[in-house]
């Protein structure tokens, strides 16, 4: 293509708003080589979609193409590309159905679905290629052979004339799962649990990662403010079994800790619910009238019992949104454009959906896979102005703040292993159910959980806010700030959460005494030890020897694991989390000589 051509084709669109850097250097580069097909890997909030649309547009005006078709995810999504494509003079269908054969008259294309693709992939191979089609694959790792999509999407578009693929992150898949239209080259990975192989990695025609987006203000930093607890459980043996979140040593433990804190009956949920209704606070009184939060929930009976806490806890009336609901993708519309504080969802808002007052997330799901992760970090992120910031609180264990630690990294995400079912792609903790199926005895029990601050993660490093540093002394002006780089540093942010801390618990316990009923009362066993007996003090004592902790390891310039360790080694017995009362009256002394 000439310099004049090329000029013309990159010339912004009279009907749409100032392009990126990123999506004219995106498009240059397209039109240079105008391939087949073309892999985008932008980040969450980067602009995927009028990257794609405005391409579209100029195909579409040179006569490239005669038709558009847009595959995604979701019902929602359709009708959100449909009015992205009306707003830049596109008219895509985002009604038309499998029992619909040709396009209708009128239109430029349509939007569909990748379950509605594979239903009747020859009809959709009919409509792409009886005139020269570009097909849009949105979030195309859901093209997976593990979902059973895969084959039918390259038989459906298989012989289209152009393909544009989206993701919002990199993916890796195994060496016998290959996504079509999508370039792979052998690579070495390790997973989450220390196990490492060879599988296959997509390689990207164009990236535009999250390090790149926020140094451009697309995209809003991230504070990750990590909230540990002691949970307690019942085994199948009828043991009680008490562990810190933090501290929790076995794997198994972990999820089990995990699991326990994300009950709706326990005080871990209401109590970083109210750090999150503080948050939203802040944001609201400096400068984002209309920051909201996402609350992100594991299934639909635990999405239900959090919404109820949400109105407990704030006053406020959260919008329950449920994929089995048929008004869901109305609620989504009415929570992106209106007022209501709080939203809480399981999975109909981790992927593609555009909410960007949305500034707050709160991980209250067991799903732990990085493209999940990335994804719904992802709908908090889309910046509006300068300043802006994001804040996702979540459970201070491994899994996640692996993931929180690597947002700032340009790297591949492990696609799910496959599954027999859509609703079942991303992986949850392997527990038993809360409840018993019928005829069955009960396995496992969640008996409590209480939560407290336990550090902001920035960079990859932890701040406690206990002993990092020169006291800090600020103000109220300088408290609405919170989290906003510039003004606070991690430290000083994680200082403020910590202080804060104390005051949610406050409020939390007076909700309990206010709702009593609404919460779970934990009957005491006459096998059970101290620890069981005075759960209230054992809690407190637990909290005071975690901050001893951290400021002996502050003072010490030693790893809280290693005084952790030395603190068992001085005063014998099991993890603090399953110590009796005075066992742990006996470390808080110890530590308070060590200072």
């Amino acid at each position: 293509m000439g310099s004049a051509a090329r000029a013309e084709a990159l010339s912004p669109q009279t009907n749409s708003r100032p392009l990126r850097t990123w999506q004219r250097t995106a498009l240059e580069q397209y039109e240079e080589t105008s391939p087949k097909d073309f892999l985008v890997t932008a980040t969450p909030g980067a602009g995927k979609t009028t990257f794609a649309l405005t391409l579209a547009s100029r195909l579409l005006s040179r006569r490239e193409v005669a038709r558009v078709v847009v595959v995604c995810p979701t019902d929602h999504l359709r009708m959100q590309w449909a009015d992205a494509a009306d707003a830049m003079g596109i008219v895509l269908d985002p009604g038309l159905t499998n029992a619909v054969g040709p396009v209708r008259a009128g239109t430029q294309g349509y939007v569909t679905t990748y379950a509605q693709v594979a239903g009747k992939p020859m009809l959709h191979a009919a409509r792409s290629t009886s005139v020269k089609t570009l097909v849009i694959l949105d979030e195309v790792h859901h093209a997976g052979d593990g979902l059973s999509w895969g084959e039918a999407s390259e038989e459906a578009f298989g012989r289209a004339a152009r393909r544009l693929c989206l993701t919002g992150t990199p993916f890796r898949t195994k060496p016998d799962e290959r996504i079509p239209f999508v370039r792979y080259e052998e690579d070495t990975f390790e997973g989450d649990a220390g196990e490492s192989g060879v599988g296959l990695v997509s390689r990207a025609d164009y990236t535009y990662g999250y390090k790149e987006a926020l140094a451009d203000n697309v995209v809003r930093p991230v504070v990750f403010a990590a909230y540990t607890g002691t949970s307690r459980w019942r085994n199948s043996a009828g043991e009680v079994v008490a562990a810190s979140l933090s501290e929790a040593g076995t794997r198994s433990v972990e999820m089990q800790a995990w699991r326990t804190a994300l009950d709706p009956k326990g005080q871990w949920v209401p109590h970083v619910i109210a750090a999150m209704d503080d948050r939203i606070t802040h944001l609201r009184e400096t400068g984002m009238p209309d920051a909201a939060g996402l609350i992100l929930a594991s299934d639909q009976d635990d999405a239900r019992a959090y919404a109820k806490i949400v109105r407990r806890v704030t006053g406020k009336a959260a919008e329950l949104i449920l994929s089995d609901d048929p008004k869901a993708s109305k609620k989504i519309e009415r929570f992106a454009t209106g007022s209501a504080r709080i939203a809480v969802c399981v999975r109909m808002i981790s992927e593609g959906v555009d909410v960007p007052r949305a500034a707050v997330l709160a991980w209250m799901t067991s799903y732990r896979t990085p493209l999940f992760f990335a994804q719904a970090v992802g709908r908090v992120v889309r910046s509006r102005a300068p300043h802006e910031s994001a804040t996702v609180f979540l459970p201070a264990v491994r899994p996640l703040l692996s993931l929180a630690a690597a947002m700032e990294e340009q790297r591949n995400h492990v696609m799910p292993p496959p599954k027999t079912q859509p609703d079942e792609e991303l992986e949850a903790l392997d527990l038993p159910p809360r409840e018993p199926r019928e005829g069955e005895a009960k396995q496992w029990e969640a008996l409590e959980a209480d939560a407290r601050f336990a550090h902001v993660l920035h960079s990859g490093t932890a701040h406690t806010g206990e002993g990092s540093g020169p006291t800090l002394v600020v103000g109220e002006d300088e408290e609405e700030f919170l989290g906003i780089p510039g003004l606070l540093t991690p430290a000083q942010t994680a200082e403020l959460l910590s202080k804060r801390d104390d005051e949610l618990r406050i409020r939390v316990a007076q909700s309990h005494r206010d709702n009593p009923d609404d919460f779970m009362v934990v009957e005491d066993h006459p096998d059970e030890d101290d620890a069981g007996r005075s759960w209230r003090d054992a809690a407190e004592l637990r909290r005071e020897i975690n901050k001893l902790v951290n400021r002996v390891a502050a003072r010490t310039a030693q790893p809280q694991a290693v005084v952790h360790t030395q603190l068992r080694a001085s005063v014998p017995g099991p993890p603090s989390a399953s110590a009796s009362v005075d066992v742990l009256r006996a470390r808080r002394e110890r530590l308070r000589t060590m200072l």
